[in-house]
């Protein structure tokens, strides 16, 4: 009789073990500061990873607080995947020393800088005048370039192998879908688009000239972190006068230099999105996809 009862009971154990549904095992608790950067984890990291975003999509990355929430987010991190080259100088070294958490510390194989990875374009803000803030270690917004973006996936998959050499071939082989996927599209894409001339706000969309036949001719800032003033703007419009071609800024950046030029030679302004909206590789495709829309509008 006790015997039948110890089958009976490990019969139910097996049952209702067989009918459990297996948790989502994340070995590895990934912060990344950019919705870009969270992609890159996401795709390559697959079902291994669990990924935490800092900055909003909608957010200047150059200008964010050191938040409780990002100390929290950091003080739980495996591992922090950072733009680099001084885009996050201003929050995220205090952020990580709240975080009290030496993975994320700097110098760290769990300290992930992006910028020391990739080969940056040169900023203007190490020829030109010293004021506003300076790039001094290249361009930092890499981000707007897909093929860049396929060569640090791979490089982070590197990364993660190191760190996880169980699922080394996954993460390898996740990061080769990725870059394909990125390439064909900028590929694509670029085929679509005749040759034009464009003013930006910033050196934040520099890296469309990387992958689509465009040429950044000119800055609404006078130099990076000044506002456009009046002068500037004047300036750019006798220099541009008589020529074609856009106007481009980020959603997050003021229109109004945007707008002057637009009124006074005729250029199309466009403001676009910098991140994508979620950062998954659909959503990546979807932001490379309004860049080229911009540059199609009328």
């Amino acid at each position: 009789m006790r015997l039948m009862l110890k089958r009976s009971v490990g019969a139910l154990a097996l049952t209702l073990l067989i009918s459990l549904p297996f948790p989502a095992l994340a070995t590895l608790n990934i912060v990344a500061t950019t919705a870009s950067l969270g992609m890159l984890a996401n795709e390559v990291g697959g079902d291994q990873v669990s990924v935490t975003v800092l900055a909003a999509p909608d957010r200047d990355a150059h200008y964010l607080d050191a938040r409780p929430s990002f100390m929290a987010a950091l003080r739980r991190a495996d591992v922090l995947l950072e733009v680099g080259a001084g885009l996050e100088e201003g929050w995220l070294p205090a952020a990580q020393r709240g975080a009290a958490n030496p993975a994320v510390n700097s110098g760290r194989d769990t300290h992930f800088v992006s910028a020391n990875i990739l080969p940056l374009r040169r900023s203007i803000t190490m020829d030109g005048p010293n004021v506003g803030h300076v790039h001094a270690e290249g361009n930092p917004h890499f981000n707007v370039d897909p093929l860049r973006m396929a060569t640090l996936g791979e490089a982070l998959a590197r990364r993660l192998a190191q760190l996880d050499p169980e699922h080394a071939e996954d993460y390898r082989s996740r990061a080769d879908v990725l870059a394909r996927a990125l390439h064909d599209e900028a590929k694509e894409l670029a085929a679509g688009v005749a040759e034009q001339r464009i003013v930006v706000y910033h050196e934040d969309l520099d890296y469309l000239e990387e992958w689509l036949p465009v040429n950044v001719v000119g800055y609404l800032e006078p130099a990076p972190g000044i506002p456009p003033g009046a002068r500037h703007l004047r300036e750019l419009v006798d220099e541009l006068q008589g020529t074609a071609g856009r106007v481009l800024y980020a959603n997050f950046q003021p229109a109004r230099g945007a707008e002057f030029l637009q009124r006074y030679l005729a250029w199309p302004a466009s403001s676009v999105p910098l991140e994508p909206q979620t950062p998954t590789l659909e959503g990546y495709l979807t932001l490379m996809r309004t860049w080229v829309d911009a540059l199609e509008a009328h």
